[in-house]
């Protein structure tokens, strides 16, 4: 909506501008404070200093801020680092001209004196939300255009009261929608300046408040996501009375590695109970889809996932109907998987390890953390009592544990994968007895590492720069490989996290976005244009890409010894999770090898092929709809036209456009 004259008198009337006085939140992830968001203002000067600092890495911000006497910024000056390090030079300026911005994404301009007031940062603090949630407060109809793009708006959901320093505070949560795919929960007091930012596992709550509204602002934002994920169920998900006949379809078959002949499925409740020549005669009741000669494929297996309400749907759009999570927080877990298995919420099916972590400066806040050897064990025994696949160990672990809690979770039936933890190689892990390697530079890393170096921080990303000197028939990389071989120790790359890493540059689109960029919002095609690690010179940036070719060489040559490689991406799944699969295509595996991969053999993996991995009679109905035929080229698994699991029908050319994004086909015809 447009920024009206009368909406700009509202502002300047009413809101006062954010922190008239020096005011500082502290961020918590699983109740631990992790780090601070400080403002400091003087006239109409405003300094911030944001820094946090989760598993070892977190961003480091600094901004510099000239207020209009409104309170709507005029200049701003964003520098630093973000979470893996990439250099932050980010401004904003506003004049009687319009608006100019530039980011890592590139520079961008809105010329005319209607030019929105208000600036969404890529890289910045809270404090733009935090601003423009307090102007949208005094806008009459609580919406207004934003730089660099889209309109935002503002809902109240929920109010609370809660004790602190300066006395009981009466704050109220509203939704931010408008600036991303999901919305943002944002708590403001009576005067409309932030008080809190919550999501499940993180809070941003102001000092000295934060203990006492952690839990609750936590929860209640939990709960307004979960409202709005039951509403997209409730509107997308189809379950149709009766079987339904999936009409002229040919069916990807894993065992062969082929397509079938034309064929008729029919679905009853959330099973396979026919598949037979296309043409078949139908009963009375049925529904009928008109496949049109496309393709079934088996639902995909998203073998690294972190997985939250927010990426749950989406990877259900994109056809991975089973994930393997691999670290959440425990508690918020357990009431997701509660609703997707109850239809409340749309997700895929969740296979957890246990997450557990040393204790030291750099620990990963998931899971469980453990000071001691006998506290790992523990940890272990509680996931096992709770029906968990795996244990998953991880960067701060102390090494000289690995072995006895890895035995441990072998006498109790649980697998047992993870990072290599510091100080340590992938070759003493796997003595351990490691199932599982997790991450293609953990695994490679301790080629190339000096003794005492400390890969619980950021340097476990920026050490790749040595990759390139690698011999991968050099002694010391077969002697891991033939470990693994004979120990049948299995290894999930996350060959995506990589590329991007090692090779996206900032204002190109990364290499795994290219093809669904553009049906994208704005505010997601802006965060694909940027490197994730921070190379300061065209040297650095060299090494890195090399890094990467030898990371691929390395992994081609795995794949030629025989050991298996997992397909799973730490990037959410979804859109992301395809590219992982046509990257593996890249280590010498055909189209249909890689499909293979992704559904049969990984059902087979996790003890699930009886039921899941394949399109047959009497198994669970987990499959997607696509017009083209994915073994002559991967890429057609992108043009989804419907998704079923779970007995409910998902048809993303419908879904999509609430969530902003543009449909990459079209449903087909149900009657």
């Amino acid at each position: 909506m447009k920024f009206r004259l009368l909406a700009a008198v509202a502002v300047a009337a009413f809101a006062a501008p954010l922190a008239a006085k020096p005011v500082e939140y502290r961020v918590l992830t699983q109740s631990r404070d992790i780090g601070h968001f400080r403002i400091d203002r003087e006239g109409s000067a405003v300094s911030i200093d944001y820094d946090y600092k989760q598993n070892g890495r977190g961003p480091t911000i600094k901004e510099t801020i000239k207020l209009d006497k409104d309170g709507t910024p005029l200049d701003w000056t964003i520098t630093g680092r973000t979470t893996f390090g990439n250099a932050v030079s980010e401004s904003f300026r506003r004049t009687g001209k319009g608006v100019e911005w530039k980011d890592l994404a590139g520079p961008g301009s809105i010329k005319g004196k209607d030019a929105p007031r208000y600036y969404v940062t890529q890289n910045g603090s809270p404090y733009d939300v935090a601003a423009l949630a307090k102007a949208l407060l005094a806008d009459p109809d609580k919406s207004m255009p934003v730089a660099p793009g889209g309109t935002a708006t503002l809902t109240e959901r929920a109010r609370n009261s809660f004790d602190g320093p300066d006395g009981k505070l009466e704050v109220v949560t509203y939704e931010l929608a408008g600036l991303s795919l999901n919305p943002t929960y944002i708590t403001l007091d009576a005067e409309g300046d932030m008080f809190a930012l919550a999501s499940a596992g993180f809070i941003m709550a102001r000092a000295g408040y934060e203990k006492a509204a952690d839990q609750p602002l936590r929860d209640l934002s939990e709960k307004l996501a979960s409202d709005r994920f039951a509403m997209l169920q409730k509107d997308g998900a189809k379950r149709y009375a009766g079987p339904v006949r999936i009409r002229n379809v040919r069916l990807f078959d894993p065992k062969a590695k082929a397509l079938t002949d034309p064929r008729d499925v029919v679905v009853y409740g959330q099973k396979i109970a026919e598949v037979v020549p296309t043409g078949s005669v139908a009963t009375p009741g049925e529904t009928t889809v008109d496949g049109a000669g496309g393709t079934l494929v088996p639902g995909l297996y998203e073998m690294h996932g972190h997985i939250g309400q927010e990426d749950a749907l989406l990877n259900v759009l994109a056809g991975v109907t089973s994930t393997r999570d691999m670290g959440n927080d425990d508690a918020v877990l357990d009431k997701l998987v509660a609703r997707i298995e109850a239809g409340e919420v749309a997700g895929p099916r969740i296979v957890r390890s246990g997450f557990i972590e040393g204790k030291s400066p750099f620990s990963s806040m998931t899971g469980t953390l453990v000071s001691t050897q006998a506290e790992a064990m523990d940890a272990v025994r509680k996931y096992a009592a709770r029906g968990f696949w795996q244990a998953k160990l991880y960067n701060s672990m102390n090494p000289e544990w690995s072995a006895p809690v890895t035995a441990e979770a072998h006498r109790l039936g649980l697998r047992v994968a993870g990072h290599v933890p510091a100080f340590s190689t992938a070759d003493a892990m796997i003595a351990a007895g490691f199932d599982e390697i997790t991450h293609v530079n953990q695994l490679m890393l301790g080629w190339v590492l000096n003794p005492g170096e400390d890969t619980r921080t950021l340097f476990r990303f920026t050490a790749m720069r040595r990759f390139p000197s690698l011999d991968v028939k050099s002694a010391k990389v077969q002697s891991t490989l033939d470990a693994m071989v004979k120990n049948k120790v299995a290894h999930e790359p996350t060959i995506g996290i990589h590329e991007l890493g090692l090779t996206a540059l900032d204002g190109k689109p990364n290499p795994g976005a290219i093809d669904y960029i553009d049906h994208m919002p704005p505010a997601e095609q802006r965060q694909l244009k940027q490197a994730l690690f921070g190379a300061d010179t065209p040297q650095q940036r060299a090494e890195y890409i090399a890094a990467y070719g030898k990371i691929v060489e390395t992994l081609s040559e795995m794949h030629r010894k025989g050991i298996l490689l997992i397909p799973g991406t730490d990037t959410g799944g979804a859109f992301t999770y395809h590219r992982e699969l046509e990257l593996f295509g890249q280590l010498g595996m055909s189209p249909a090898d890689v499909l293979s991969r992704a559904t049969l053999e990984m059902a087979a993996y996790l003890g699930q092929d009886q039921q899941l991995g394949s399109i047959e009679r009497g198994k669970l109905a987990d499959f997607f709809l696509i017009p083209g035929d994915p073994t002559k080229d991967l890429k057609a698994i992108k043009a989804i036209r419907m998704v079923v699991k779970d007995g409910a029908f998902y048809y993303p050319p419908e879904i999509y456009p609430r969530l902003g994004i543009k449909p990459f086909t079209t449903a087909p015809e149900v009657k």
